[in-house]
This record gives structure tokens, C-alpha cells and sequence, in this order.
């Protein structure tokens, strides 16, 4: 029986919506007594689906101060069964095991950054509205700002040209680096105007799909990317993921773009015996002293993405990019050598 719905929430936990959140949680499936991660809490909405569905428990997670307070003040409404931890989800199995849990019988990810950070000008990771050029999902360590007025310019062109897959990369790097010899690029404004500018002298008039993307899009992407390090806490979270689910547990991940979506697709079908497994050592040896394959951990629940329908896309133009892939977790034991 599904655990009985609060009526008495937050304003901003009762109006954000995750995205897919039905195919989401048809997925996961909740049941009574139940244990889940949701390692990206964001402003709650797949932890409360959880919640709502089943009495099970909910151990969340974000790197984002706001967020764990907005999570403790909605961990209010469920009792002893919501937890909100201040963390990573890539340390999601050393975070649960400081608090004595060991095994979870599933873990959602919802990559990238949240609608109410972008939302947010002070964060500064959109330009449509002006506001400081920061970007840090956590709000400590190395800001967009940083990267903008210090990187060479090089380095500052690998990062477009690699996160944001912008193929005028260069152009806006040179153009960064000699904007910021005049001024410090504090705004996202500033900065949007001048990667429009580099990009409009390269590409000219507009002639296609991709020039109806503002010129700016691709760069501010790959500089969030950069500053977060956002594929690599993916790679991260899904190993942690890995260890911390038990036999049968399910694994379900919603990504926003293609680098993201790459970095989920290789795991599972390296993980589900699709691809050979990369391994730091020599292939491990059977008892016969011939290589043998790692053992599956992962089991695929459907083959390919799964995309949101019609209906939540018209509803929300958000959702139009995302893609959920999800996976069974097997009772092989993990390669320790991979």
C-alpha cells in the first residue's frame, strides 16, 4: 500500500516537477521497507514520488547547500524516512556507510544542473537573465569567472571545444582572452555577448537548426561542465552505484546531453557484458590459468534510451533533450581489477 501523501509542503518543493518522473518511477518501482538513494535531490521531487509510493526509506544527496536545507525542511513531512546528506553522489557509498548502510535497493541520478539552480541568476549558470559568472553547483572552489579570466587561452579552447562540442572553440577563446585584457568578464551577460559576437563573425548569417541555439549555449555548457566536473562525478557515481546496490537492485539515470548520455551508455554496456571491460592489469586468470570475462553486474531493464513523451515536452521544452537509461543490478561480485 502506498505510504499516505503530506499535504503541507514548501512552495518551491511542491511546485518543481522532475523530469520523466512517472517513467522514473515505474522504473524503480518502489516497495514498503525499501531503501533508495536519490544522489541528486535538487529540489526533491523523485525523493518525495519515492516516498509517496511506498514506506520505504530515502537517503538524498546534493552538493548544493540550498538544497539540503530546502530537503531537511521537506524531511519534515516523512518522518525517520528521509534523510538528507551534504555531499557528492559519487561518494554516495561512503556517505550512506558513516550512517550504517551498506546495500540500497536502488539509486536515481538526474545529471546536470537543476531548473532551480538555472533559475537562480545569483548562480550564474544561465544568461538569460544577468548575474555573476559562477556556476558551482557546491559554491566552493574554482568559479566560471576563474576559468575565464585565468586559463590560457588553449586551455580555455579545449574546454569549449571538449564539454561544449563547439566547433568554433578557438574563435571564442581568442576572443575571451582579449576581452579580459580590458576588463574582468565577471557577468554572465558579458560573457555571452562576447561568445555571440566570435561566433557571429565565424558563422555569419544563420542557416540551419543549429543557429536557431543561442551562440552562447554551448559554451556556457562546457564551462559548468568544467567547473563541476561533472563527467567525472558521473563516472564516479555510477561505480559507487555499483557497489552499493544489492542483487536486484535498480539503477536509474536521466542525462541531458550527449556527453553525459555517452558516459552512462559506456558504463552499462561495459557493466552488462556488451563491451570488454578496460581493466588497469592483465585479464584475470580462471583456475585453468586461461582469461576469463568479469561476470555481468548489471543486467539492462530495456535496450536503448527511453524519451520523454510528447505531452511533458510540450509542458516543459526542458525535457525535450533527456533520456533515461536503467539497469538491474546482478549478485556478480564487482572486478576489483577494473
Amino acid at each position: 500500500m502506498a505510504a499516505h501523501r503530506p499535504d503541507h509542503r514548501s512552495t518551491a518543493a511542491r511546485d518543481h516537477v522532475p523530469v520523466m518522473l512517472a517513467e522514473v518511477l515505474a522504473t524503480l518501482a518502489p516497495g514498503d521497507g525499501e531503501v533508495f538513494v536519490d544522489g541528486t535531490f535538487g529540489g526533491g521531487g523523485y525523493s518525495r514520488a519515492i516516498l509517496d509510493a511506498a514506506d520505504c526509506a530515502v537517503w538524498a544527496i546534493d552538493r548544493d547547500a540550498d538544497a539540503v536545507a530546502r530537503g531537511r525542511r521537506i524531511a519534515a513531512d516523512y518522518p525517520g524516512r528521509l534523510t538528507v546528506l551534504a555531499g557528492r553522489f559519487g561518494d554516495m557509498d561512503r556517505l550512506l556507510a558513516a550512517h550504517g548502510i551498506e546495500q540500497v535497493d536502488g539509486v536515481v541520478l538526474d545529471l546536470g544542473v537543476s531548473s532551480l539552480q538555472i533559475d537562480d541568476p545569483a548562480r550564474g549558470f544561465s544568461f538569460q537573465a544577468d548575474g555573476p559568472l559562477d556556476m558551482r553547483m557546491g559554491k566552493d572552489g574554482t568559479s566560471a569567472a576563474d576559468i575565464v579570466n585565468e586559463l590560457p587561452e588553449e586551455a580555455l579552447a579545449d574546454i569549449i571545444f571538449e564539454y561544449g562540442e563547439e566547433r568554433f572553440a578557438r574563435s571564442i577563446a581568442r576572443a575571451i582572452v582579449a576581452a579580459r585584457t580590458e576588463a574582468p568578464i565577471r557577468t554572465t551577460a558579458a560573457l555571452a555577448d562576447i561568445v555571440r559576437r566570435a561566433v557571429r563573425r565565424r558563422a555569419g548569417p544563420s542557416t540551419g537548426k543549429r543557429d536557431r541555439i543561442d551562440p552562447a549555449t554551448r559554451t556556457f555548457q562546457a564551462l559548468r561542465i568544467h567547473v563541476n566536473d561533472e563527467l567525472g562525478e558521473i563516472a564516479r557515481g555510477l561505480a559507487a552505484a555499483e557497489r552499493i546496490l544489492r542483487p536486484g537492485g535498480r539503477l536509474v539515470v536521466v542525462a541531458f546531453h550527449s556527453l553525459e548520455d555517452r558516459s552512462v551508455k559506456s558504463f552499462l554496456s561495459v557493466r552488462c557484458g556488451s563491451r570488454a571491460r578496460p581493466s588497469r592489469h592483465q585479464p584475470s586468470l580462471s583456475s585453468r590459468g586461461t582469461a576469463r570475462e568479469a561476470a555481468p553486474t548489471f543486467r539492462l531493464i530495456r535496450r536503448g534510451a527511453l524519451k520523454p513523451r510528447a505531452a511533458e515536452t510540450d509542458a516543459n521544452p526542458r525535457a525535450r533533450s533527456a533520456r533515461l537509461r536503467a539497469a538491474v543490478r546482478t549478485d556478480a561480485p564487482l572486478d576489483v581489477a577494473a
